[in-house]
């Protein structure tokens, strides 16, 4: 397996001068748009050239945000969504109206640097049971054949953003590392098409889930200022789990014959919020601790890596599984806003904020002095507010946990407030509910006032809550003795 014919030696490696003549090395950022207010992209595409990001990976081709990045000289990774990959799968046809629309025409009239093609998003991660095994790879081969037709193949590289629960090891080492069983075959045919075609293999990583799995997870083996029981593996010394996490995936293809593929670390990051461990100190801890080390490589790996931070900025309206912490990965606010110092190489003076972003009128929504705290109506009108909008910032160990029972049901209301553009209508929860015109943001917690947003969610808009959100509604709900 793996081993490559003359004939295709060569061209991979004339693939390889192609792709590297024009190819941006080093930091690049993860932008996600499920928030119920965006940034208008311009604002954002100004944010990413100001901070000296040149790359950037997206999740799916909307238009606006492709026309924003016209002319930038940001390097693009467009990605293609799960939900897709079935009528890609199925039909060449499809893969190759996909293409037309969402590469060509940008690259062709608009000059948007498109590099990369992200066939799906993490498809084969244990929870997905199994649900994109099928589509996949044949996703993968169609988008390829169509960027070959449409005259893009040297130009436009494809990849699967993969969890790194593609792989794993049998013990602590990374030098035991190999592919999951179950999907060895399929990892390795996947692994021979991208070498063959000039592709890439792209991972994500997190540090921040293997403390958030395991209580009993060394703390400071997850950063970069050292650890006093580093792994040693062969004479390779492990002092943090990225590298280990990486080295592991090198040796997978390395025993499958694909040592030479090129890899790219497709999400990393460190969430603010949501949880004990998620908060501003290890965020910049760890975010400041792996740009300084991406430079310096792995011991399999030594030499700068291509990574893409994840993510830009906050998602309000991001799924909350596995955790309340999901919506808070962001280096930027929701409204970009930094969250703290951060020297991205470029700046060393921190990061820039937005430009010219627009906010709601400087009000909020919050629980009436004169409101009876055993109205039997303020624990269901707390639950619907944050079924409506976010309070992933409630709870043990997050920003607001220093807030008292009158201070949760503010948060909520307010939080429902913004979300529905500071309607009138979204504070009037009968005898409980005020505008305010007196900031309530008390300490490290603070009541946002929305930004104004050229596509800001509909009133009604709702989420799928987690078990995580249920335990923040019981704590209210028994703060107020309705439970």
């Amino acid at each position: 397996m793996g081993i490559l014919g003359m004939n295709q030696v060569l061209a991979l490696a004339v693939f390889k001068v192609l792709f590297s003549m024009n190819t941006v090395h080093g930091i690049g950022a993860n932008w996600g748009t499920q928030s119920s207010h965006l940034l208008p992209p311009p604002i954002v595409v100004k944010l990413l050239r100001d901070n000296g990001i040149q790359k950037l990976k997206l999740f799916d081709a909307e238009a606006s945000v492709l026309r924003a990045l016209s002319g930038s000289g940001i390097e693009v990774m467009v990605g293609i969504p799960n939900e897709m990959l079935a009528s890609l799968a199925n039909s060449v046809d499809a893969a190759e109206r996909w293409v037309e629309k969402n590469v060509s025409t940008y690259v062709s009239s608009n000059s948007v640097d498109i590099r990369y093609v992200a066939v799906g998003n993490e498809p084969f991660l244990q929870s997905s049971n199994g649900s994109f095994i099928g589509t996949t790879f044949p996703a993968l081969k169609n988008i390829q054949a169509a960027l070959i037709k449409a005259g893009l193949g040297s130009r436009v590289r494809v990849t699967i953003p993969l969890n790194a629960d593609v792989y794993q090891s049998s013990t602590e080492n990374p030098s035991t590392g190999d592919f999951r069983p179950e999907i060895r075959d399929l990892m390795v045919q996947i692994a021979s098409f991208l070498s063959l075609n000039g592709g890439i293999f792209t991972v994500n990583i997190y540090p921040f889930i293997s403390l958030y799995k395991d209580p009993n997870f060394p703390v400071d083996y997850a950063f970069f200022d050292g650890y006093s029981s580093p792994i040693n593996d062969n004479g390779r010394i492990y002092t943090n789990v990225f590298d280990a996490n990486y080295d592991t995936l090198v040796w997978a293809l390395q025993k499958n014959g694909f040592g030479n593929l090129t890899t790219v670390v497709g999400e990393i990051g460190w969430p603010t919020d949501g949880d004990r461990n998620a908060n501003i100190a290890f965020a910049q801890r760890f975010n400041q601790g792996f740009i300084s080390h991406m430079n310096v490589g792995t011991p399999m790996k030594p030499g700068p890596l291509d990574v893409y931070l994840f993510s830009l900025i906050d998602e309000d309206a991001k799924s909350i599984q596995p955790g309340n912490f999901e919506r808070h990965w962001g280096i930027f606010k929701y409204d970009g806003t930094p969250k703290y110092n951060l020297s991205l190489g470029s700046n060393n003076n921190g990061l820039i904020p937005a430009s010219n972003v627009e906010y709601l009128s400087r009000r909020w929504c919050v629980l009436s002095s004169s409101a009876n705290p055993q109205d039997p109506q303020l624990g269901p009108s707390v639950t619907y507010a944050c079924e409506n909008a976010d309070c992933t910032s409630l709870g043990y160990g997050t920003s607001c946990s220093n807030l008292d029972a009158q201070g949760n049901a503010s948060y909520a209301f307010n939080s429902y407030y913004q979300r529905n553009n500071q309607l009138d209508s979204a504070c009037r929860f009968p005898n409980l509910s005020v505008v305010t015109t007196s900031d309530p943001s008390v300490g490290t917690c603070k009541f946002n006032i929305m930004i104004r947003s050229t596509n800001p969610a509909s009133s009604g808009f709702s989420l799928e809550p987690s078990i995580g959100f249920v335990q923040v509604l019981l704590f209210l709900l028994a703060l107020f003795e309705v439970v």
